[in-house]
């Protein structure tokens, strides 16, 4: 089982549907998938916002990453984007690893492939 890394670096579908969709298809293939959310991604984390993320054509954004987390997926968030972003830590879903950015580099560092969105 190999591992594959994304970095969200924003918080629009645009950012979000991409990295969960290959998230979800990478974890479905048998590979380990640890995602790390910028400051800049840290405003999809809040809870509700995915919920509300409705694109035509796509499928729900809720049960991608709901399908990437229950095959074992993680979802890191950068410490530093509560005071970036006015964030509180409760506002966040509960699903989330809240970290600093060495602890990414640290666990991302044998995987076979790296995603930026």
């Amino acid at each position: 089982m190999a591992k594959v890394a994304f970095t969200v670096n924003g918080a629009e579908p645009c950012n979000l549907y991409p990295a969960f969709t290959l998230a979800a298809s990478t974890i479905a293939s048998g590979d380990d998938v640890i995602m790390f959310f910028t400051p800049c991604g840290a405003p999809g984390l809040v809870k509700g916002v995915m919920e509300e993320m409705k694109v035509k054509g796509l499928p729900d954004l809720i049960d991608l990453v709901d399908g990437v987390m229950m095959l074992g997926g993680r979802m890191m968030l950068c410490e530093l984007a509560f005071e970036a972003k006015d964030i509180y830590p409760a506002s966040i879903r509960g699903d989330v690893e809240v970290v600093g950015a060495t602890t990414f580099v640290v666990e991302a560092q044998d995987a076979r492939i790296a995603y930026s969105f």
